[in-house]
Formats: C-alpha cells, structure tokens, sequence
C-alpha cells in the first residue's frame, strides 16, 4: 500500500484544483451549482479521516446514555454496526418515552461531531 497521498489528501489536491482553475472559468449557472457540490463532497472526503475517531466517541455517548458496556469494535464495519444497533435502541427506547437525564446534551454532542465531518462551517455559524 502506498503511503502518500492518501485519500484526504487526493480529494484536496482535485477540490482545490476545481476551486482555483476550474470555478473561475464557468459561466453556466447550473454546471457552477455542480461544480460547487462537487467540492463541498471532495471537502467531505477531505475530512473522513476524522470520521471513524467520532464514530468510537458516538458509540461511547450512547453505550453511557443506554447503560450498556461500552464494546470492543477492531473493525470500520463492527463500529457502523454497532452506531446503527445503539441508535435504533435509543430511537426505540426515546418511543417509548423513556428519556434519561442528559439525553439532550448528548445527542448534541452527537451532532457536532456529526456536523464536523459533514459541515464544519455551520458549527461557525450556530450554538448548538
């Protein structure tokens, strides 16, 4: 496996490619929208290199507002299963009307790690 670059690092070098020689360069309103969501999802790749250190602190937020022992997860796909079991549970339980104390400021947390990936620039803009 090749070291350098990795994929964060590609998704930069071509988001910063299309920013600087490309963007510039478009007159068709509809291709410029197009070429905007293509960055903002190279943006995204750029920063998913964080993603599975906030998916390890979401399943330890829900295992401590569930009560359950928090697992040993070595894999990406052990862990996205794990977030999906922990979140149906607490969807499930939140139905029910079972709401413990600190849920809110958990799932807020939740969501700012959540948001640090997918839009790191609305956290600038709100409180949450």
């Amino acid at each position: 496996m090749q070291p350098r670059p990795n994929n964060p690092e590609l998704a930069s070098a071509v988001r910063e490619f299309l920013e600087a020689e490309i963007l510039p360069t478009i007159t068709d309103t509809r291709l410029k929208f197009r070429t905007l969501v293509a960055m903002n999802a190279l943006s995204m790749l750029e920063r998913s290199n964080l993603e599975e250190g906030f998916l390890r602190s979401e399943v330890a937020l829900l295992a401590k507002l569930l009560g359950s022992p928090l697992p040993l997860l070595e894999t990406r796909e052990a862990l996205d299963a794990e977030v999906l079991r922990l979140n149906a549970l607490l969807s499930s339980q939140l139905r029910g009307g079972w709401i413990a104390d600190g849920t809110l400021e958990i799932l807020k947390e939740i969501a700012v790690l959540k948001l640090k990936v997918a839009s790191p620039s609305y956290l600038k803009r709100y409180s949450l």
